[in-house]
Formats: structure tokens, C-alpha cells, sequence
């Protein structure tokens, strides 16, 4: 493929931004590739090359790019406006769906992202607890902000981390109950456990059974409060998440992504007596001027309400069949790998024969992935760039099934 426009674009870019790109994980050798469309489960890049997505923008684009639902209300909205900085309805009806959809959600606050939700959770946690310490699953992602980036086992690094605020962070093995009871026996100062219910920032790694119930019950009894962080899978495995899908119920849960219908979306939900400690109600301050505007609101409300349950289960048995493709290929071309999946999230793991955890995931060859990612990529297939991101199905593949499972045969043959 030529991709000679990409490269002058980031020729161009990395004089203007570091590293060329507005985000790390975009960034990929010898240059990331420019997109200029996005079509149901297709993107066009600027040279004209065409990709099926399995990046999927890394897991908002449950419906595809440009479905024409969302595109629909926003074409009405921006005629009305584009924010407001009030209230308006379509922001309240954005909150009645979450609402209505998540079993945790007895009231819920608009923000602007994944990283925005998880930073006023944790303060709210802090608030309404008032203890200091939180914990947070090792290879968890919650964002950008001091206190997830942090690890109060590490030395300080010359990352911009105050050691003080790292100090308050504690970091264990997911699905390890004994490592989590551990930290909770000996330190009473911990306001809450913050984690994702399926690990999806160092691959996809689903819980094992009972994990998330023995944490639910281990912190009640110690009175911290559990927050899902289901920013990738609020929405995705379920119409209610996680939460939903595995039946265990937290004291509060952050979201984004799939949310927004495509545009920056974020929220945090949960039990009312603990929402009501956030400002103007209460003393846990939070604002932001992009909250709940009418562009996201009216998106986000329209992808909700496309996403039936039938359409889940629908969703979730296509990513099934491509899955277990995929698997058959690896096993027929003797390759050594694990292969994690929740619903419609999957990804490999080369050279490592299972990934229960951060510390597994962090084994795996690298370079094999990287080498499939650039075969597919000159397939007309774009994966994520990095070996521990996770590949999203949406609604729209089912078109290209077949394309996806001949792909991945051949280009797997090939890794050695």
C-alpha cells in the first residue's frame, strides 16, 4: 500500500506535537496512518487505502463509524446548538438512559472523559469516606491523573508524580483475593478499590469465577467503597455493563466511551447517598463547562437506544465466531498463545500459555504481535498498534466475517 500522505502528514506533526500524535498509543514505527473516513466497520485513510477496523477508535464505536442514527441527531442538534453551559434536555435524557440501564446508577453526574470520571470518583470516594488510600489492580488503566499513574511500592521516577501523592496508592494482582485481603487487613486508611471488572489495557483479562463477588464482600466488610471503572465495558458486554453482565453491583462506577456515540464522553454513577456528597449538593467539588452538552448528550442517547439486548446478543455471537476463527488458525499453525475474549473485546497474547493478570500479560512477545498487527495492516486490516490494547467488534462486522477469519489464517501462518 501506498502511504506516502501519512508520512508527510507526520512529517508534519512532529514539529507541531509531541511524538506526532495527540495520544501514545496512536503512535506506531514507521509512522501511524492518517484516516479521513470512517464507514460502519471500514476506515479510509488519506492515501486512499481502505482498513476494516478492529481499533473501533479503541471501543467506542459499539454501532460503527457514522451510524446513521447518531449521525442523524447531531446533523439536528448542531442547528440548535453546540453548548450551552445549562441544562438541557437531551443531557437529562442522557442521564435517564444511563439511569435506567446500569444497575448501580441511583443518580449520575455528566463529565468530559474516561480520565475526568475516575478522578472525581476517586475524590468522591475520599470525601464521603474520609480515608486517603486507594487501591488499583496492577496493568489497570483509569486515565491520565496522578493518583492512578501512581504506585506507592515504586520508587519516585522523573515522571511529573509527586512521591507523597504515589504514597496513597496501592497496587495488587488482579484476580489474586489474597493479595487484595492482604492490603486491606493492614491498612484501615483505604477509601476504595478502584478497578476495571475486565482488565483492557494490557490485553483483555476476564475475571475469574467468583473474583468479583469475593471483592464485592470483602469490601463491604472492611467499609471501602468498590468502584467499577467501566469506561471500555460500561455498555459494551451488556446493555448495563459489567456490572450487569457478571451481577455484581458497585458502590459506584465511572463510563465513557460508548457513552458519548463517538464523541468525548464521560460520567460517574452510583448509589445516592453517595452522589449526593457532590457539589452544589454537597462538599466533594466537581465541574467542567463541556459536561453534559447537547452534542454528546443527543449521540450518546441515540447509541444507547440502538443498542437493544437482541443486539447484544447478536454482537456478542459474531465476536464468538471471529474468536473462535481465531483461535482454530493459532492451533492449526502450532503457534503458542493465549487467547483472552469477553464478549465482543478480545486479543493474543503470543508465547505465554495463559494471562490471568497484569504481571502474565506483561510476558508476552511483543514483537510477534507487532509483526501481525503490520502483516494485517497491509491486509486492509487495522488492529490496535500495541500488543496489550484490546481488538473491538461492532455491530457492523458482520460483513466482513469472512475477510477477518481469512486474514487472520493467513497472516498467522506467517509468525514465527
Amino acid at each position: 500500500m501506498n502511504r506516502g500522505t501519512s508520512q508527510c502528514n507526520y512529517q508534519e506533526m512532529r514539529k507541531l506535537t509531541p511524538g506526532g500524535v495527540s495520544s501514545p498509543v496512536r503512535a506506531f514505527e514507521p509512522h501511524p496512518i492518517f484516516i479521513k473516513e470512517g464507514k460502519g466497520c471500514m476506515m479510509t485513510d488519506v492515501d486512499g487505502n481502505e482498513y476494516v477496523d478492529l481499533c473501533m477508535a479503541y471501543g467506542p464505536l459499539i454501532l460503527g463509524h457514522s451510524h446513521p442514527s447518531v449521525v442523524s441527531v447531531l446533523e439536528r442538534q448542531i442547528g440548535k446548538g453546540t453548548v450551552f453551559g445549562a441544562p438541557s434536555p437531551e443531557e437529562k435524557d442522557l442521564i435517564a438512559e444511563i439511569s435506567k440501564r446500569v444497575p448501580c446508577a441511583e443518580m449520575v453526574r455528566l463529565v468530559n472523559s474516561g480520565t475526568e470520571a475516575t478522578m472525581h470518583s476517586i475524590r468522591l470516594a475520599r470525601g464521603y469516606t474520609g480515608k486517603r488510600g486507594i487501591i488499583k489492580m496492577n496493568g489497570g488503566f483509569h486515565g491520565s491523573h496522578d493518583a492512578v499513574l501512581s504506585d506507592s511500592s515504586q520508587p519516585p521516577k522523573k515522571n511529573g508524580i509527586l512521591r507523597e501523592t504515589a504514597s496513597f496508592t496501592h497496587v495488587v494482582e488482579y484476580n489474586s483475593e489474597e493479595q487484595l485481603a492482604s492490603v486491606l487487613e493492614k491498612n484501615d486508611d483505604v477509601a476504595a478499590v478502584i478497578m476495571e471488572p475486565v482488565l483492557g489495557n494490557v490485553g483483555v483479562v476476564a475475571p475469574k469465577k467468583d473474583y468479583l463477588e469475593n471483592v464485592r464482600k470483602m469490601t463491604r466488610e472492611k467499609e471501602v467503597l468498590l468502584i467499577f471503572d467501566e469506561v471500555i465495558t460500561g455498555f459494551r458486554l451488556s446493555s448495563g455493563g459489567a456490572q450487569k453482565f457478571y451481577n455484581v453491583i458497585p458502590d459506584i462506577c465511572t463510563m465513557g466511551k460508548i457513552m458519548g456515540g463517538g464523541l468525548p464522553a464521560g460520567a460517574l454513577a452510583g448509589r445516592k447517598d453517595i452522589m449526593q456528597n457532590l457539589a452544589p449538593e454537597g462538599p466533594v467539588y466537581q465541574a467542567g463547562t463541556f459536561s453534559g452538552n447537547p452534542m454528546t448528550a443527543a449521540a450518546g442517547t441515540a447509541a444507547l437506544r440502538e443498542m437493544t439486548e437482541e443486539r447484544y446478543t447478536a454482537l456478542n455471537k459474531m465476536s464468538s465466531e471471529l474468536i473462535s476463527s481465531v483461535s482454530d488458525s493459532l492451533e492449526d499453525n502450532r503457534i503458542s498463545a493465549a487467547l483472552n475474549a469477553a464478549g465482543s473485546m478480545f486479543q493474543i497474547f503470543f508465547d505465554v500459555s495463559a494471562v490471568n493478570n497484569g504481571t502474565d500479560a506483561q510476558k508476552c512477545n511483543r514483537g510477534k504481535y507487532t509483526d501481525l498487527f503490520r502483516r494485517m495492516l497491509d491486509s486492509g486490516v487495522y488492529m490496535p498498534p500495541a500488543a496489550l490494547e484490546v481488538n473491538f467488534m461492532s455491530t457492523e462486522h458482520r460483513l466482513k466475517l469472512q475477510k477477518l477469519s481469512e486474514e487472520f489464517d493467513k497472516n498467522l501462518r506467517c509468525i514465527v
